[in-house]
């Protein structure tokens, strides 16, 4: 039987349509997650190619300072940092208006701006950290993420909580830059693990039942946009619990 917690059960459902549903289903989510993959792949290229060749100098050179030399952001590095605000918000205004052509090329953009904005945590951590904390956010996601898929508890009512929660830290972030707290950025930090790790279960359960209500709805090429713009959700998630978590439990390289 076909279930969602928010449209509920269709017991009206054949068992062999209900088999069909249910195998769509899977093949959509996993289009879904092989888009995410994919993008955090081309994100993580972009990084370590840029903070390991040549390309580092056009981003953050070694400038020298009355307390030795230390890497400076260029005009360039700022550009990248908000480029990928620029993608997200064409990508969420335009999903009525894009080709699923153009929605997929964008992704791929944004994925390699998203990259470039990252550079910087190669000057900040060692690379056994980075790797470390990616493998803990891989392992954190997939769990928050399969309990969102299977669980049979209604999400949705934790929208609201997590989005105040989320636009909190954006802006205990910005007030941050100002006055660089260690003990406010770890709040920030704590309190984005548990913002995030909400949001991955609920986008999951989400997802899954858009594909219930729209299914049929929209067809092939529907559907393959809308892969994208869930692809674009989770990839968000993951991207921002592993910069948390790497605030939380990454090495500096100054230590």
């Amino acid at each position: 039987m076909a279930y969602s917690p928010q449209f509920g059960a269709y017991p009206q459902a054949s068992a062999a349509s209900s088999a069909v549903f249910d195998a769509g289903l899977r093949a959509y989510m996993l289009r879904v997650y092989n888009w995410m993959a994919s993008g955090l792949l081309l994100t993580g290229v972009i990084a370590y190619a840029i903070a390991h060749t040549g390309l580092i100098d056009a981003f953050y050179p070694l400038v020298q300072t009355p307390y030795g030399y230390a890497h400076h952001p260029t005009p360039l590095a700022m550009i990248a940092m908000f480029a990928p605000l620029a993608f997200v918000l064409v990508l969420s205004l335009g999903v009525n208006k894009l080709s699923t052509q153009a929605a997929q090329a964008l992704f791929w953009v944004f994925c390699a701006a998203m990259g470039a904005s990252l550079v910087n945590i190669f000057l900040i951590y060692t690379s056994e950290s980075i790797v470390r904390v990616f493998f803990i956010t891989s392992a954190t996601f997939a769990a928050t993420s399969l309990y969102g898929y299977t669980t049979k508890a209604d999400l949705s009512r934790m929208g609201s909580f997590l989005m105040m929660g989320l636009f909190g830290i954006i802006i205990a972030s910005l007030v941050n830059m100002f006055f660089h707290s260690s003990m406010l950025q770890f709040v920030v930090s704590i309190a984005g693990v548990v913002v995030f790790t909400g949001l991955t279960a609920y986008d999951t359960q989400r997802i899954k039942a858009s594909y219930m209500q729209f299914a049929y709805a929209e067809g092939t090429d529907g559907a393959a946009k809308r892969s994208v713009y869930d692809a674009l959700s989770l990839y968000l998630n993951f991207i921002n619990l592993f910069m948390m978590l790497l605030q939380l439990l990454g090495n500096r390289n100054n230590n």
